[in-house]
């Protein structure tokens, strides 16, 4: 008996010494390319419009640092986890460091071309289309611009890291309220869903053109759950939810959602060499909502640094407004002083301690698809 016993336990141990994912070595990421929007932007919309004005950057960069939130966002941690710099904003051309990657993502970005301008949408113009012209500039002139040497050569990434990196999206968010924002209903705004992924899988292929192979994918967010929907999209009571989030405004995050993987599912097959990850983080930041006072947060449905109702959202008087008064500047939108405990920082973002717990509960992989740590998905 006790013989077997030592057989079935050396069995066991066999089985999960020799398990591929239990022993492959860390993928090794030397750099990040992100597409995406202000959940991930780190300067990008700064650099071409303006910075976001203080508090954005309070807690953490004590600073403005092209951030929509009081700190780091989520694509920091995941810079952080791989032992690599934050990523630099493509479009800024002040002190940036593309050695270890590059950021094309700026607030307001949608997948599909906007037919408006920022200043009568904010909507970016830097839709997906237009970052993925920029990095396939970024990818030629780099090396040409690498190959002087000197100071280029420690400031651009080598050639090989981009067959290497870790390719992040986390875009779709605002395709979803452009239709908000012209009054469609929510199966007018399904209905555009399927072009809205169709140029976001084209997105993927044409990075894989360039020899990307490691992709890391974002769902979206339950948008019906974000202040800044709930104040200037109201629903009636009734298709409010126990928590106090829009019915109908989550189940137009869920079709998306539901349609983009099945998107990525196809993509895995037509492009053989690719390991593409699909990540929930819709699950996530539903849980960190509607469970917030379990977790340690407060007010999930409140922004921290904002003016007045409801929500404590004005979309004319945004996080770090000003105005003047008798020849002295006076912030209208200030921070909550209880900043560590709360979700939303403005109403649309989260802040950096909604971020890192996030963040904390993707790393492992148990929201992913496949079920792999960060440091793993370049496993297939």
């Amino acid at each position: 008996m006790q013989t077997q016993r030592f057989l079935i336990s050396f069995v066991s141990l066999a089985s999960f010494l020799i398990n591929p994912r239990v022993c492959s070595p860390t993928c090794g990421f030397p750099a990040i390319f992100n597409f995406g929007d202000s959940n991930s932007d780190t300067g990008g919309l700064s650099a071409a419009f303006g910075q976001a004005p203080y508090p954005n950057g309070q807690t953490f960069f004590h600073s403005p640092s092209g951030r929509f939130s009081d700190g780091r966002l989520i694509v920091d941690f995941i810079a952080e986890e791989l032992g690599l710099p934050y990523l630099n904003a493509f479009l800024d051309s002040i002190g940036s460091n593309f050695s270890h990657g590059a950021n094309f993502a700026t607030a307001g970005s949608t997948v599909r071309p906007p037919n408006t301008t920022i200043s009568q949408s904010g909507v970016s113009p830097i839709s997906l289309d237009v970052q993925l012209v920029q990095f396939s500039d970024f990818f030629t002139r780099s090396q040409l611009i690498r190959n002087r040497g000197g100071v280029f050569k420690q400031l651009l990434p080598r050639k090989e890291y981009f067959s290497q990196a870790l390719y992040t999206f986390d875009i779709g968010q605002n395709d979803l309220t452009a239709g908000l924002k012209l009054n469609m209903t929510t199966d007018q705004i399904k209905a555009y869903i399927p072009d809205v992924l169709d140029q976001l899988s084209d997105a993927i292929r044409k990075v894989y053109m360039k020899g990307g192979r490691r992709f890391w994918i974002h769902n979206t967010a339950p948008i019906g759950c974000l202040p800044y929907v709930l104040d200037r999209f109201p629903v009636p009571a009734s298709q409010i939810d126990s928590h106090g989030c829009a019915i109908p405004r989550n189940e137009i995050a869920r079709y998306f959602n539901s349609e983009l993987k099945t998107r990525v599912i196809g993509l895995r097959k037509e492009l053989s060499k690719a390991a593409i990850t699909y990540v929930d983080v819709y699950s996530i930041k539903l849980t960190l909502i509607t469970q917030a006072r379990k977790l340690g947060f407060k007010y999930p449905l409140v922004a921290c640094c904002g003016h007045g109702g409801k929500y404590n959202f004005n979309k004319l008087i945004k996080c770090g407004a000003k105005v003047m008064v008798k020849g002295k500047e006076i912030v209208l939108a200030k921070s909550c002083t209880d900043v560590s405990s709360r979700v939303s920082w403005d109403g649309v973002h989260f802040t950096e301690t909604a971020n890192r717990w996030i963040f904390q509960q993707i790393n492992g992989g148990a929201f992913s698809d496949p079920s792999l740590p960060l440091k793993l998905v370049c496993t297939r």
